[in-house]
């Protein structure tokens, strides 16, 4: 028992001693009343205040949804704004297309009345200077001026990409040609080529836009 309360003697004055050396170099002993309550004190200074988040969350998406609703008025402005460009380039081209249904054989329509001159012109002359009884003169005017009216016929059609098809020999083509009739194939004709033209087919820039009314030669049967 002496023993062991010398022990304990010993151990409190060395925790005394060292308690002293502490408090003279300016320290606070260890797990003391004062270091737990200071270390305390100081980690809840280092915290931010709980009510400080939230607020600063809220500034942040507040911030954003303002950014993000004026980039939703900006693209809404440009997309009404394509809207009506795409509205006027529509009628535009509508009236476009409308004009050109209307005035797309102007230069035609006026090849046309160059034509027509011509046949009043013959007509007029035919009238006013024929003598009556005189049917030669009659017909020679009528011929001459005819003749002048197929020229500039065949003039303003090929102006304009108009030209009468030649089927006769060619093979019977059913985008081209409209079969009237079969005849008997006759000398240096070829079976299934057009012997006849009942009605010439004309085409408009290399595109049939009349059949020729044709008549197709066969071979003809033998007799037994």
């Amino acid at each position: 028992m002496a023993a062991r309360s010398l022990w304990a003697v010993r151990r409190v004055r060395r925790l005394l001693a060292s308690s002293a050396a502490w408090e003279n170099r300016g320290w606070l002993p260890p797990f003391s009343t004062a270091t737990q309550r200071t270390a305390g004190e100081d980690c809840s200074s280092e915290d931010p205040p709980d009510e400080l988040g939230p607020s600063l969350t809220e500034r942040a998406l507040r911030l954003k949804a303002v950014k993000l609703e004026k980039e939703v008025q900006d693209l809404t402005i440009r997309y009404q704004r394509a809207v009506a460009d795409c509205e006027n380039i529509r009628r535009r081209t509508q009236r476009c297309v409308e004009d050109a249904k209307i005035f797309g054989i102007q230069s035609f329509c006026k090849d046309l009345v160059e034509v027509a001159d011509i046949l009043e012109k013959t007509a007029e002359c035919i009238s006013e200077e024929t003598e009556p009884g005189d049917q030669t003169l009659t017909l020679e005017k009528v011929f001459r001026g005819l003749s002048l009216l197929e020229a500039k016929l065949k003039s303003v059609f090929a102006k304009h990409g108009l030209e009468k098809m030649a089927p006769i020999g060619d093979k019977y083509d059913p985008h081209e040609h409209e079969l009237i009739c079969h005849v008997p194939a006759g000398v240096g004709v070829q079976p299934g080529t057009v012997a006849l033209v009942r009605q010439d087919g004309y085409k408009l820039h290399g595109r049939t836009i009349r059949l020729a009314q044709v008549e197709v030669a066969v071979e003809s049967q033998r007799r037994l």
